[in-house]
């Protein structure tokens, strides 16, 4: 009898590939279970320092520690078998020097298997990258609206606006590249900019409000399914899950305070 081949995920290289190509499909993900069916059409799932806020309550992403990426990493890991996984590196994991950034990267890939980390920020990143980099840690790169640093561009707020601030994104994202980062998220800036972005380096990008002219698109996956709140202008719910799930509890809650639950079925005989 011939066994079934085993699921081999998606490596760097392939999705290095990917540029100009099919277009690539990223989620995040937190948990096993959510990880398993992003997994089934996905070919990258991040592991977002988004977490805090979307699972913990946090008010933004400042406070997600590195043992807290490493926790959700590794489940997101267990649930999925296709997609490579990558993990953010939260703030202050990697800002002190590329020494410490490689030390925490480390620990994340070692303790969770994933097949690359993230980590923000442009020209000012880029010798850490390259340090990372070159000692055979995968990075994905972020620029433009970068979540870490909202408390210096005071809020979240729209990135190219005004043309004369695009050379120094496009020069962000050709350092990012340069430094060895295998693709690149482009978050909340302008259409034309994002598509000039593309243009300008020879890795994918992915983008996020930005252009559907990117190379790929990553979502945050509760806000898609509509289990967040408000949500970013560039989100499109592509489900009501929210809704659903509180008409189901509703309807627990009813069944329970009128002992139609458990019925006759759901007990022991």
């Amino acid at each position: 009898m011939s066994a079934h081949a085993p699921i081999r995920r998606f490596t760097v290289p392939q999705i290095a590939a990917r540029k100009g190509d099919t277009p690539i499909v990223a989620l995040t993900a937190y948990t096993a279970p959510m990880a398993a069916m992003v997994d089934q059409h996905a070919e990258v799932i991040l592991v977002g320092d988004s977490v805090g806020m979307v699972i913990h309550g946090l008010p933004s992403t400042i406070g997600v520690t590195l043992d807290m990426m490493i926790l959700h990493g590794q489940a997101v890991m267990r649930g999925s078998e296709r997609a490579i996984v990558v993990v953010d590196m939260p703030f202050g994991s990697y800002e002190e020097s590329p020494q410490q950034a490689f030390r925490n990267a480390g620990r994340i890939m070692a303790e969770t298997g994933c097949g690359a980390v993230k980590l923000e920020g442009g020209l000012r990143m880029a010798d850490t990258i390259r340090f990372l980099t070159e000692r055979g840690i995968p990075v994905m790169g972020h620029i433009g609206l970068t979540p870490q640093a909202t408390n210096t561009m005071g809020g979240f707020k729209t990135q190219g606006r005004d043309q004369a601030t695009w050379p120094a994104h496009i020069a962000d994202a050709r350092a990012v590249e340069q430094a060895g980062a295998f693709s690149l998220v482009v978050e909340g800036v302008i259409e034309g900019l994002a598509d000039q972005i593309t243009q300008s380096v020879a890795i994918p990008t992915i983008g996020i409000g930005a252009s559907n002219r990117c190379d790929g698109q990553i979502l945050v996956l509760d806000d898609m399914l509509g289990l967040s709140g408000r949500v970013p202008r560039f989100v499109r719910k592509f489900g009501d899950l929210g809704t659903q799930a509180s008409d189901a509890i509703a309807e627990y809650a009813a069944a329970v305070r009128d002992r139609s639950f458990p019925s006759e079925a759901q007990v022991y005989r």
